[in-house]
C-alpha cells in the first residue's frame, strides 16, 4: 500500500509520541499481510519442529532449500535417529556450521522416540527441555501447528515493537512481556491465534517493509501512527 507523499509528510512531522495501538497495528496488518503463516515449509509438527531448530542464524529461504532433502532421506524421527552425522551434516551444510546442526537434530530425533514415543508434545516445557530448541521455537511450533495464541519473539518482531513503542528492551523475553502488555492493554480483540498470527506479521512487514536499514516509511500502512518514522 502505497501513502501518499503529502500524508508521510505530516505524519513525519508530528508523529505519535504514544505507542501505536495494537488493535490499529493488528488491524492493518491484517489487511495488509492476508493469510500470514510461517514460511518454512513443513508438512507435519516434527518438521516444523526440525526446521526451526536449523533456522536459528540463517534464513526460512536457506531452510526450505535444504529441507526437502533431508525430510526425503530421514522422513521421521526414527529415522533421523538412527541416520550417519556425516550424511545429514552435508544435507544442511548450505546452512553453515553442518556438524553442529546435524548433531543438534539428531539428538532431537532420538529424544522425541525416547520421551515422547516419536511425536512433538503440545507442552512448552517439554519441548524446551529438547536439544536445540528454545523458548522462541517452542512457541513457533505451538503457534502455528497447535494453535496457541503465543509470540515467538525474532528480530524482526523485537525491532518493530521497539519502533512501535511497545518496549525498549531487547531481550526476547522481556520484549514477549511488554508486547503481550500492550496488546492486552489496547484489546485487539481477535481469536485465540491473536499473539501467533500477529507475530508472524510483524516478521513479514519486518522483511518487506519495515526493514532494518532504510525501513520503507512512505510505503507502510502504520506510518501516521509510528512513534518512530524513519529512525532505524
Amino acid at each position: 500500500m502505497q501513502i501518499p507523499r503529502s500524508t508521510h509528510r505530516t505524519a513525519t512531522a508530528g508523529r505519535a509520541e504514544r505507542p501505536a495501538d495494537a488493535a490499529a497495528v493488528a488491524s492493518r496488518l491484517a489487511a495488509l499481510h492476508v493469510g500470514a503463516r510461517t514460511e518454512l515449509d513443513h508438512r507435519d509438527a516434527v518438521e516444523l519442529l526440525v526446521a526451526t531448530v536449523l533456522s536459528a542464524q540463517t534464513t526460512d529461504v536457506r531452510v526450505n532449500q535444504v529441507t526437502p532433502e533431508l525430510f526425503s532421506r530421514w522422513p521421521d524421527p526414527a529415522a533421523l535417529a538412527g541416520a550417519e552425522e556425516a550424511a545429514v551434516a552435508e544435507v544442511v551444510r548450505p546452512l553453515g556450521m553442518g556438524p553442529t546442526r546435524a548433531r543438534r537434530i539428531i539428538a532431537l530425533a532420538r529424544d522425541l522416540l525416547a520421551h515422547h514415543d516419536g511425536r512433538v508434545p503440545d507442552d512448552q516445557a517439554a519441548l524446551e527441555a529438547l536439544p536445540g530448541v528454545g523458548r522462541k521455537t517452542a512457541h513457533v511450533v505451538r503457534g502455528a501447528w497447535f494453535g496457541h495464541s503465543l509470540l515467538a519473539v525474532d528480530t524482526h518482531v523485537g525491532r518493530l515493537s521497539r519502533r512501535l513503542g511497545w518496549t525498549a528492551r531487547t531481550a526476547p523475553r522481556q520484549v514477549e512481556q511488554d508486547v503481550v502488555a500492550q496488546v492486552e492493554a489496547d484489546g485487539t480483540g481477535a481469536d485465540a491465534e491473536e499473539l501467533t498470527v500477529l507475530g508472524l506479521r510483524l516478521i513479514l512487514h519486518g522483511r518487506r517493509v519495515c526493514t532494518a536499514r532504510s525501513p520503507r516509511c512512505g510505503q507502510c500502512v502504520l506510518v501516521d501512527i509510528c512513534p518512530q518514522v524513519g529512525v532505524t
